[in-house]
């Protein structure tokens, strides 16, 4: 069965450009011009995902963002804002509100479209985490402790593992730097949010031809990407043995 996905904005437009392409995308689509509507079709329907305008004509969108994570019934359904606000205060209020993720207008359809896949996969649940993940020229064995990148093995120490483990469970979610310490420091650990950024820049070293999947968020934290990037763009940095 499609994923049924709810788009709540009011540019009429950019709204049919959406449906368009998500139901191209094999997604069941309904659309909602205001906040009213909106949280009406919630209460009929069940959704999978809802893509919210943060600017509409009755409501604010991080107000239907709130009533829809304070109500039990609606809370577990994964939102991605999607605003010509781009500031950096307005991504850290989405987020602290409970949205999945942001999008910044204008944006590609495309990669609009990625990031519902990958907010989706997330929403299916974790379950038991592969002892070996593969991304692009990226291939980590967490059993073994051990990465490489196009075939050659990459020194990381136990605490870079992990941290680079956090990410990529993760990938295309945003991960602020408080999270990031509290799971893979401890909250217990007198260090700071600048060790995040430390220990991430020094991942990216490490990682060579795969550190750009780390990519950061301006004021938040950082989020590992949500797909590789084209075959093409792989075997560029793959070495001639692999």
């Amino acid at each position: 069965m499609p994923s049924h996905v709810l788009i709540v904005e009011d540019e009429r437009d950019l709204q049919k450009v959406i449906a368009y392409n998500l139901k191209q995308a094999g997604f069941d689509v309904v659309s909602a011009h205001d906040g009213e509507t909106a949280l009406r079709a919630v209460r009929e329907e069940r959704f999978d995902l809802v893509i919210l305008d943060l600017m509409l004509p009755d409501l604010p969108g991080t107000e239907i963002c709130r009533r829809l994570k304070a109500n039990k019934e609606t809370a577990s359904i994964p939102v991605i804002m999607v605003t010509a606000k781009g500031e950096e205060i307005d991504r850290i209020v989405g987020f602290e509100l409970g949205a999945d993720d942001y999008v910044v207008k204008p944006f590609s359809v495309r990669e609009l479209i990625l990031r519902v896949r990958a907010v989706l996969r997330r929403a299916d649940g974790p379950g038991e985490p592969s002892e070996r993940v593969d991304f692009g020229v990226l291939r980590v064995d967490r059993a073994a402790h051990r990465a490489w990148v196009a075939g050659q093995e990459v020194a990381l120490t136990a605490l870079e593992l992990r941290l680079l483990l956090m990410l990529l469970d993760r990938r295309g979610r945003v991960l602020t730097r408080d999270l990031l310490l509290d799971e893979v420091w401890g909250s217990h650990v007198d260090v700071t949010t600048r060790n995040v950024d430390t220990h991430v820049k020094r991942v990216r070293e490490k990682l060579g031809a795969a550190g750009d999947y780390i990519e950061t968020v301006r004021g938040v934290g950082y989020r590992f990407a949500a797909e590789p990037p084209a075959e093409g763009a792989d075997r560029a940095a793959r070495t001639p043995t692999e």
